[in-house]
């Protein structure tokens, strides 16, 4: 027998396993020892050898928790692993069309410190690559550290984001980002990972990590602000499709003889439901100058006319929510976003118009608001779960993690 070969192979094993016990960590949580154990598929003696090297490198830590309810684990109350706080940290941005999020948090989850600023509709991509990296090191800063501490970012623009090449492409070329290899270009200014994704699939990863779409394997996300798209968890998994494209509700045509979209084609549903389109239908008693906000407080306050025009783009979104139920099949619907915040003078219409044209029966479909509202909040905090996803299928995350960084202040 080779024992050069065979001691590679025993090498790679041990690093398979060390991978599958921080994947395991970072879906999952804390977790006993015998626990990695069964979901792992390996012994209990290699999971202790794994995690006591990974305890010497600073990565875990044990926490003195017995199991939920006092419970022992296997015969014993063995205190529960988890990421060390200060092993490192990981950040999410969400850029929309006048705002930037972020947020820093450490390998648990747990917020160290956020930041937002305002954009201008008009800035272009550069501007606002810099205004990002700017509310990143301010948000760092405020959380006692700098770029070394982080091991990955995970950045939500707005587009059709290719996940092989990280270029934003589409059929709105007026968008900041359109054309731009978004991720060459973070990635230069950081000097980190980068992991760009569209900004409305990380609002799904974070409903379905901490929100509404909490334990649903078929999930269907909904953002109703400027324009309106959706996410998709199929299986569990983020659904992205061929080129990265898939979610563009807003574009669909709703009326092929309606008005024409900047897209190229006509009576798209963004037209009818969008932001800017409810804010125009109300300009004859909001006045010209009237924001989203002002729609909102004059829903809250009895106003007829705004509630009439919230309740047509609710309706209208759910008649065509019913054709990708029909699709589609998904076990919930989570409705976000800022015009989603209108409530039921929204919600209702629009659960209507799925239960009278969806063939799904009723009671087997969950129509539900966002638990995080749907917006660069929510994106930021999808981006860092994005990133902390991609933790040891990227070398230079994982060798960050190990080998290369420095210690970080205490957050306790």
């Amino acid at each position: 027998m080779n024992s050069s070969r065979t001691g590679g192979s025993l090498r790679n094993l041990r690093q398979s396993n060390s991978l599958h016990v921080l994947d395991l960590l970072a879906s999952q949580g804390p977790m006993h020892r015998a626990e990695m154990a069964r979901r792992a598929n390996i012994s209990r003696t290699t999971v202790t050898t794994i995690t006591r090297d990974l305890m010497e490198r600073g990565v875990l830590v044990e926490l003195s928790e017995r199991a939920e309810g006092g419970e022992e684990v296997d015969g014993r109350a063995g205190d529960q692993l988890a990421f060390n706080p200060d092993a490192g940290w990981i950040a999410g941005m969400s850029q929309v069309l006048d705002r930037i999020c972020v947020r820093i948090t450490d390998l648990m989850g747990n917020e160290v410190a956020s930041a937002d600023g305002a954009i201008g509709a008009k800035d272009d991509w550069r501007f606002r690559a810099e205004a990002a990296v700017y509310l990143l090191d301010r948000a760092l800063k405020e959380g006692g550290g700098d770029r070394d501490d982080l091991l990955g970012v995970g950045i939500g623009l707005p587009g059709q984001i290719n996940p092989v090449d990280g270029i934003v492409h589409g059929a709105l070329a007026d968008q900041p980002w359109h054309g731009i290899n978004a991720r060459q270009e973070m990635n230069r200014r950081l000097g980190l990972p980068v992991f760009i994704e569209n900004n409305v699939r990380l609002e799904t990863i974070a409903e379905a990590k901490w929100g509404a779409g909490q334990g649903i394997s078929d999930l269907m996300y909904v953002n109703m602000s400027s324009g309106i798209a959706a996410g998709f968890l199929f299986g569990g998994e983020l659904y992205r499709g061929s080129v990265g494209g898939a979610g563009e509700l807003g574009h669909t045509s709703v009326d092929v003889n309606g008005p024409a979209c900047r897209c190229g084609n006509r009576g798209c549903l963004v037209l009818v439901a969008g932001a800017p389109a409810i804010l125009s239908r109300l300009t004859p008693t909001l006045g010209p100058a009237a924001t989203m906000n002002d729609v909102l407080a004059a829903n809250a306050a009895g106003d007829r006319s705004a509630q009439n025009v919230l309740a047509e783009a609710g309706t209208m979104v759910g008649r065509l929510l019913a054709s990708m139920c029909n699709l589609l099949n998904p076990q919930r619907i989570v409705v976000g976003g800022q015009t989603s915040l209108a409530g039921a003078v929204v919600l209702d219409p629009l659960r209507e118009g799925i239960t009278r044209y969806a063939l799904t029966p009723s009671a087997a479909l969950e129509v539900v608001a966002s638990d995080l509202g749907g917006g660069p909040e929510a994106g930021a905090a999808g981006g860092a779960a994005l990133a902390l996803s991609m933790l040891t299928s990227s070398p230079e995350m994982l060798s960050r993690l190990l080998d290369g960084r420095k210690a970080l202040p205490s957050q306790t």
